[in-house]
């Protein structure tokens, strides 16, 4: 079941149990299921092996992760930069989870940057950055939660890994597959899977607590969304939806309420290409998904400041919305080919 070098995973352990002070970790920005699980899961076992470990998450993360062991403890960042900036100073361990690059960190990036101590990156999106002594990662996985327990495994903590940090795992395993829809190709998941069910996890209730769990305000605006936010391109098999400043205002939006929507278009009998678009204060938040070999991730690099997995990938630009989504429309016949490859 091991596929990372045993060497990294030595060097690891190593930093982690020479530790004198304490250890920060660090999910990135608007964390997901993953970013919140892998950190979580990683806290309590090294709180159960008597170690010293703070999380500091750069902004807010959705209410529905809230549940999660540990989440009382979490700083946050964006609330409270004094705390968070004396929590580093006080840690000689920065361990950096499910994100690469220093500007998934938003506000946060130059206090990461400049940290004096050991810096170690666990993460499993392609083409990670050389902003840390360590790096782990590995695409072969279908996150992060997934690769940081199967590291576990190999040291010496493995025997701390217990239900609560299991949950967290299983959390960050089940919303990074979207429950076992995609990213799913390689059998080391649901042997993961397996040993976190040994472990007496709930699946059913875990699964409740994340997906049934959204205010009325978010399943409105689901619907609003449907009906008056997206275009199907049937000749191109994509579809867009788009959410604005205004829309969230006028359905109470909270950090999260579109947790999903990128999916839904795929649903859609022959798209095989679904993009989000979401207006910030200051730019427009990307996100694509895809079925097949389409690489949506070769899209978000080259025109939206983006990148991430072959089927799922996120970016962002400064534009307005409307220049966004003529933008998208424009760069629909350059892929036309490549879409219709994964069309079956």
């Amino acid at each position: 079941m091991e596929r990372v070098d045993i060497k990294l995973i030595k060097q690891f352990e190593g930093l982690i149990k020479s530790s004198s002070k304490s250890i920060v970790l660090v999910p990135h920005m608007h964390a997901d299921g993953d970013a919140m699980g892998s950190v979580l899961g990683l806290w309590r076992i090294l709180k159960n092996a008597g170690l010293k470990v703070k999380v500091i998450s750069p902004t807010k993360y959705p209410e529905f992760y809230h549940w999660m062991d540990g989440h009382e403890e979490v700083i946050i960042y964006s609330h409270h930069p004094k705390q968070s900036a004396r929590a580093l100073e006080e840690s000689d361990l920065l361990i950096c989870m499910d994100f690469n690059q220093l500007s998934r960190l938003g506000d946060m990036k130059a206090l990461v940057e400049s940290y004096p101590g050991k810096k170690v990156l666990v993460d499993h999106h392609p083409y990670p950055g050389t902003f840390t002594d360590l790096v782990i990662s590995d695409i072969s996985y279908s996150s992060t939660s997934e690769l940081i327990f199967s590291i576990l495994q190999s040291t010496e903590f493995a025997p701390y890994i217990d239900k609560n940090a299991a949950t967290s795992f299983f959390t960050g395993i089940m919303t990074d597959t979207g429950s076992f829809d995609y990213s799913v190709s390689n059998p080391n998941t649901f042997e993961v899977v397996a040993q976190l069910t040994r472990m007496g996890i709930d699946q059913q209730n875990i699964h409740s607590k994340v997906y049934d769990n959204f205010s009325a305000e978010r399943m409105k605006l689901m619907g609003f969304c449907l009906s008056n936010r997206m275009t199907v391109y049937p000749e191109y098999h994509a579809a867009a939806m788009y959410i604005t400043l205004e829309d969230q205002k006028a359905f109470n939006f909270k950090t999260g309420d579109n947790e999903g929507f990128v999916n839904m278009p795929l649903s859609i009998k022959g798209v095989v290409f679904s993009a989000l678009f979401t207006e910030k204060e200051k730019y427009i938040k990307v996100s694509f998904r895809s079925k097949g070999e389409f690489a949506v991730n070769e899209v978000c690099e080259k025109y939206f400041n983006g990148g991430g997995h072959r089927n799922a990938s996120g970016g962002e630009l400064y534009a307005s919305m409307q220049e966004t989504l003529l933008k998208f429309e424009s760069i629909l016949p350059e892929f036309e080919d490549k879409i219709k490859q994964s069309v079956k």
